[in-house]
C-alpha cells in the first residue's frame, strides 16, 4: 500500500467514525425525545388545604374526553389541544379530585376545593393513556380511565389490558372506571328509517355515514323489530341485561381484582337508567349493587350537593373545541369565577370584544359566542377604513355564522356584511338599521357538486349497507343472503334531480368543519370576493360607501343536527391569518398594511420553530 493509499484509508476511516458518531447522536436524541414524550417519572401529589383554594360549597365539574390522539381526529382530541384545555383549567384554579373524594362529598359532607375537577377518559384506548399521561404529570392532574370489560380480553391492541391498567395506577395519576361490559348497538335504523337491526362497533363505524339518530345502546331498551315492537319477553330482557353486568363483574374481579367504582352509563340523558321503564329498573338494581357512583347524564358538567351520586352529569368536549368554548360551557353551567383565555395579550389588546370571548393563538383569532347568542369584536383605532383588501382563512364549523363587517358604524346600523352561514356564502349590507341581502351562494354548488336525488341517495345508502353486511357476515349463509339483496339494489333504476326527482339536501351536522380561504376587495361601491382562489362575486354594487370600522362576528344558529346526542349551545368563529391592507389607485406590488395577525420577529421565529419541532416529534413517533 502506497503512502497515498494509507492517507486515503485513514481519512475514509475517520469520516466513517465521524458519521457513526453523528448517527448515534441522532438516534440517542430521537430516543430521548420518545422517552420524554411517552414515559412518566413523577408521582401525583393530591391537593391539600395549602395548595388548593377553598370557599363556599360549589360542588365539582366533571369532564370526560372520548380519547386522545397525537394530532387529533374528528372524535379524539389532539395532544396540543388537550394540553391547552388543561392549561386554562389550571389557570382557573381547578384541582382534580378522585372518585373517593366524590363519594365522601356526598356521604360525609367532605369539603372540596372551590374549583374541583373530575377528569375522565373514555373507552380505555392505549393512545389515550400514552399521550394524556404526560399532560397529567405536567399539570399534576389525576384522571379516571374508563374501559369496557370485554376489551380487557379481546385481541384488539387499541385497548389497554389489565396488566397495563395496574401499572398505570402505581404513579397515582390514574384510577379505573368503566363504560360497561361492551359497546353494542341495538334497534338501529338508517337515515331513511330502514331497520338495520343490531350491530357491533366495527359494523356501526362503517355505517355511521348513512345512519340517522334512531338507534340505541345494548342496555337501554328491549330489542325491537322494524315496527318498534319488542321481540323479547320481560324475562329474556332481564336475563340479557343481567348477563352483561355479571360478565363485567367476573372479568374485572378476575383481571383487576375489583370492580371499578365509577360507571359511565351508555347512553346518557334518558331521564332514568334506560329508555324503557322495565329496562331502567333492571339497570338501576345492578348499578347500585356494583358501583359507588354513576354518571347518568351528559351535556352539563356541574354537580352539586343535592345531586344524586347515581345521577351525576359529565360534559364530553368535542375534539375541535377551543379553550374558551370549554370555559364558556363551564361558566354558564353556574360555575363561578371563570376567566376566559385571551391568548396573545398584545394582539388581544388591539381589539374590543363586545360580546362573547376571544383568543389569539397561533396566528388565529377565535371568537366564541355566549350560549345561544352571538360573539362580536371590533378592531380598535381604525374607525375610518374605506377601500381595503382583506384576506383570511375561516375554519369554524359549517353550521353557524362566521361574519365580517366592513365600513361599519359604532352601533352596526350601517355596514357591509360578508358571512359564511350554514355552508352558504352570504353578502349583505345594512343601511340605517335595515338589512338587505345582496348575494347567497350554496357552497356545495359553488364547489361544482350536484345534489343527489332522494331516490339516488336511498339507493346509495342501501348499497353501502349491503356491502358492509356482506363483508362482516357471520357465516356464508348470511353473506349469500346479503349478496342477493345487494344485487337487487344494484338493479334498481332511480331518477336524478335533472330527471325530475326530488333533491336530497342532507342535514348539516354542527360538527362538520369549514376550511375556506377568503379574499375580499372592497373599493368605492364595488365588492369582489374570491373563495379558495375562485371568484364568488365580481364588482357587486354596494350602497354603503362611507368609511367605517371592522368587526368580526360569530353566530349560534341553533342546535343543528348531531347523530350522537351532544347538544351544544356555543359556537366558535375561527379567523386564521387575518390581514387587512389599504387599496390604492393603480397597480402596486405591495399595499399598506392596516392590520396583520401574523407574527413577526422573535415571535415568528418561535412559532415556526415550534411547528418544525412538532413535525420532527410526529415523525419520530411514527418511525419508532
Amino acid at each position: 500500500m502506497t503512502l497515498a493509499d494509507k492517507v486515503f484509508s485513514a481519512k475514509k476511516n475517520r469520516n466513517k467514525k465521524i458519521r457513526s458518531v453523528i448517527e448515534a447522536g441522532v438516534l440517542l436524541t430521537l430516543l430521548y425525545i420518545i422517552i420524554n414524550s411517552l414515559f412518566v417519572f413523577a408521582k401525583y401529589e393530591p391537593y391539600t388545604l395549602r395548595n388548593a383554594e377553598y370557599g363556599s360549597d360549589e360542588g365539582f365539574v366533571a369532564i370526560s374526553y372520548f380519547g386522545v390522539d397525537r394530532t387529533g381526529t374528528n372524535s379524539l382530541i389532539g395532544v396540543e389541544q388537550l394540553e391547552h384545555h388543561l392549561e386554562v383549567l389550571k389557570k382557573n384554579g381547578f384541582a382534580t379530585i378522585t372518585g373517593k373524594d366524590i363519594q365522601e362529598y356526598y356521604k360525609r359532607g367532605k369539603a372540596l376545593p372551590k374549583h374541583s375537577l373530575y377528569l375522565n377518559f373514555e373507552d380505555g384506548r392505549r393512545d389515550t393513556a400514552v399521550f394524556a399521561e404526560k399532560l397529567l404529570e405536567k399539570f399534576n392532574y389525576h384522571a379516571t380511565i374508563s374501559t369496557y370489560a370485554e376489551n380487557l380480553r379481546n385481541n384488539d391492541e387499541k385497548f389497554l389490558k389489565s396488566k397495563e391498567l395496574k401499572d398505570f395506577e402505581k404513579n397515582g395519576f390514574w384510577e379505573m372506571g368503566t363504560n360497561g361490559y361492551r359497546l353494542y348497538y341495538i334497534n338501529v335504523f338508517d337515515r331513511w328509517n330502514r331497520y338495520l337491526g343490531n350491530m357491533n362497533p366495527l359494523v356501526y363505524s362503517h355505517l355511521t355515514g348513512v345512519l340517522g339518530r334512531t338507534y340505541n345502546h345494548y342496555l337501554m331498551d328491549y330489542i325491537r323489530d322494524e315496527k318498534d315492537f319488542p321481540v323479547e319477553s320481560y324475562l329474556a330482557m332481564k336475563e340479557r341485561v343481567s348477563n352483561d353486568y355479571t360478565m363485567l363483574e367476573d372479568i374485572y374481579k378476575a383481571d383487576l381484582g375489583y370492580v371499578p367504582e365509577a360507571y359511565m352509563l351508555m347512553h346518557a340523558n334518558t331521564g332514568r337508567f334506560g329508555n324503557n321503564a322495565d329496562v331502567s329498573a333492571i339497570n338501576e338494581q345492578w348499578i347500585r349493587k356494583l358501583f359507588k357512583m354513576n354518571f347518568n347524564r351528559e351535556g352539563d358538567c356541574h354537580n352539586i350537593r343535592n345531586s344524586s351520586v347515581y345521577d351525576l352529569t359529565r360534559m364530553e368536549p368535542r375534539a375541535y373545541w377551543p379553550a374558551n368554548h370549554l370555559l364558556m360551557r363551564i361558566k354558564y353551567d353556574n360555575v363561578p369565577d371563570i376567566q376566559f383565555e385571551p391568548g396573545d395579550v398584545d394582539q388581544y389588546n388591539e381589539w374590543n370584544v363586545r360580546e362573547g370571548a376571544a383568543e389569539f393563538r397561533n396566528e388565529t383569532i377565535i371568537l366564541t359566542t355566549l350560549p345561544q347568542r352571538d360573539g362580536l369584536m371590533e378592531l380598535k383605532n381604525h374607525e375610518a377604513l374605506h377601500n381595503v383588501r382583506l384576506t383570511t382563512e375561516l375554519k369554524g364549523n359549517q353550521f353557524g355564522t362566521q361574519q365580517i363587517f366592513l365600513r361599519a358604524d359604532e352601533k352596526l346600523q350601517n355596514a357591509v356584511r360578508i358571512a359564511f352561514e350554514n355552508n352558504h356564502f352570504v353578502i349583505g349590507e345594512k343601511i340605517d338599521g335595515v338589512y338587505r341581502k345582496l348575494a347567497d351562494l350554496d357552497l356545495h354548488e359553488f364547489d361544482g357538486k350536484e345534489y343527489l336525488s332522494v331516490e339516488e341517495d336511498q339507493k346509495e345508502v342501501a348499497l353501502h349497507e349491503r356491502e358492509v353486511f356482506v363483508r362482516y357476515a357471520q357465516n356464508t349463509t348470511m353473506a349469500k343472503k346479503q349478496m342477493d339483496a345487494l344485487e337487487k339494489e344494484r338493479a334498481k333504476e332511480v331518477r336524478s334531480v335533472r330527471q325530475g326527482a326530488e333533491a336530497y339536501i342532507p342535514a348539516l351536522s354542527y360538527h362538520a368543519r369549514l376550511d375556506r380561504k377568503l379574499e375580499v376587495f372592497l373599493k368605492d361601491d364595488k365588492l369582489t370576493v374570491l373563495i379558495d382562489g375562485k371568484t364568488a362575486v365580481t364588482n357587486l354594487k354596494v350602497t354603503n360607501v362611507n368609511p367605517g370600522r371592522l368587526f368580526l362576528g360569530a353566530g349560534w344558529q341553533g342546535y343543528g343536527y348531531s347523530q350522537i346526542n351532544l347538544a351544544d349551545d356555543v359556537y366558535d368563529a375561527v379567523f386564521s391569518e387575518l390581514k387587512v391592507e389599504q387599496l390604492l389607485d393603480g397597480e402596486r406590488s405591495e399595499l399598506p398594511v392596516l392590520y396583520d395577525v401574523h407574527y413577526s420577529g422573535m415571535q415568528k421565529f418561535k412559532h415556526q420553530a415550534k411547528r418544525k419541532w412538532n413535525a420532527v416529534l410526529d415523525w419520530a413517533l411514527q418511525i419508532f
